[in-house]
C-alpha cells in the first residue's frame, strides 16, 4: 500500500489503512449512471491555500488518485498523492492536510457548494 513519508510530521496520515480500503480503485466509477452521485471519499487541502483535492477513486500501490480538484477551476482529475504529502513550507511543515471529520459526500453536493461561495 501507499506510504505516507510526512505522516509523523503531519500528525496523521493522508490516507490510513482502513480508509484506502474504502475508497474504489481507479475507474470504478466509470460510466456511473449520475457522476453527480459518486462520493468523495476523502477531502484534502492546503494550509496556504483554497485548493481542495476530494478523492474518489486511487490506486492503492502508487497513490495515483481521481476526484474532484478545487484550484485555479473546480474540475475532475487524476492527482500524485506523493507529491501532495511531500509538499512542505520553511522545510519541515507539511502544506496538504486531511480532513479528518469528512463524512464521504457526493460530487454534486461539493459541486453546489463551491458554486455558492
Amino acid at each position: 500500500m501507499w506510504h505516507d513519508r510526512n505522516r509523523r510530521r503531519r500528525g496523521h496520515a493522508l490516507i490510513t489503512k482502513e480508509l484506502g480500503e474504502k475508497i474504489p480503485p481507479l475507474y470504478a466509477n466509470d460510466g456511473a449512471e449520475n457522476p453527480d452521485e459518486v462520493k468523495a471519499v476523502v477531502k484534502l487541502f492546503s494550509i496556504i491555500s483554497h485548493w481542495t483535492w476530494y478523492i474518489t477513486e486511487w490506486d492503492a500501490n502508487s497513490g495515483v488518485c481521481f476526484g474532484l480538484v478545487d484550484g485555479f477551476e473546480s474540475e475532475l482529475g487524476y492527482f500524485d498523492l506523493t507529491e501532495l504529502s511531500e509538499v512542505v513550507v520553511a522545510g519541515t511543515v507539511p502544506v496538504v492536510e486531511r480532513d479528518l471529520h469528512w463524512d464521504p459526500t457526493p460530487l454534486g453536493e461539493i459541486r453546489a457548494a463551491i458554486a455558492a461561495i
